[in-house]
């Protein structure tokens, strides 16, 4: 089966889970998510399964005749490939996979995002450089990062830490617990990157947590509802 799905980071809330411990949580809106070409080893050298998600209202006359050829009309906003099991077959060209068919409670995932975008930033805020002294002579350079280089080699070293562009770069966060389950939605253990309404990939390890023994009931059916919601008033 495949293995990941597209999703979009709607909020993060707490819940409690069966032993009465607090778990943060991120809350993923999985919409319906196309299957749009599916890859071989003989013909692409690899097994994967290009599926996509979202909608957009322009896009590229070849993305719309990518599209057209899996027989699906709408303009998907995102494309991303996931691996899938050796020898699967069940897989179709517009074929929509739903997050109960891949996902369930105690699955261990990565969360691939794009993070926050945060602009220009110094070595202090890009870097968590410590500050200099403000006495002995110090002006206002307390901020600074002081010398980037040597008389040898005369030149700065590649990958040497300085200001310039900060966030706005893929991270993946790992080994996160899948908490819960239900139509268009998961909730995982912890945070993802990005901001709300960023796209996410969320990919299975193949692993289950060990630790994660279930949600609170509270937490299972009624969750976050006023008092006269939950008793039916």
């Amino acid at each position: 089966m495949i293995q990941g799905l597209l999703g979009q980071k709607v909020k993060m809330q707490q819940v409690f889970d069966s032993e009465g411990r607090i778990l943060p949580v991120t809350i993923l809106k999985i919409p319906a998510n196309f299957v749009v070409q599916i890859k071989d080893k003989k013909k692409d050298g690899y097994q994967a399964v290009q599926i996509g998600a979202g909608e957009k209202k322009r896009l590229p006359k070849p993305v719309r005749g990518h599209l057209k050829k899996a027989g699906i009309k709408e303009n998907l906003q995102i494309l991303r490939e996931v691996r899938v099991d050796e020898g699967e077959k069940e897989l179709k060209a517009g074929k929509v996979i739903s997050p109960q068919e891949v996902f369930s409670p105690g699955d261990l995932v990565k969360v691939t995002g794009t993070s926050k975008g945060r602009g220009f930033a110094g070595v202090v805020k890009r870097w968590g450089f410590a500050t200099q002294p403000k006495t002995h002579g110090q002006s206002d350079r307390e901020r600074a990062p002081g010398s980037i280089g040597a008389q040898t080699p005369g030149r700065v070293w590649k990958g040497k830490k300085m200001p310039g562009h900060y966030g706005n770069q893929k991270v993946t966060v790992r080994n996160l617990t899948v908490v819960k389950v239900k139509e268009g939605e998961i909730w995982v253990k912890g945070a993802v990157p990005g901001p709300k309404k960023g796209w996410v990939l969320v990919v299975k390890t193949g692993e289950k947590s060990k630790r994660f023994k279930g949600l609170a009931e509270k937490d299972n059916g009624q969750e976050n509802q006023p008092k006269d919601k939950q008793e039916g008033k």
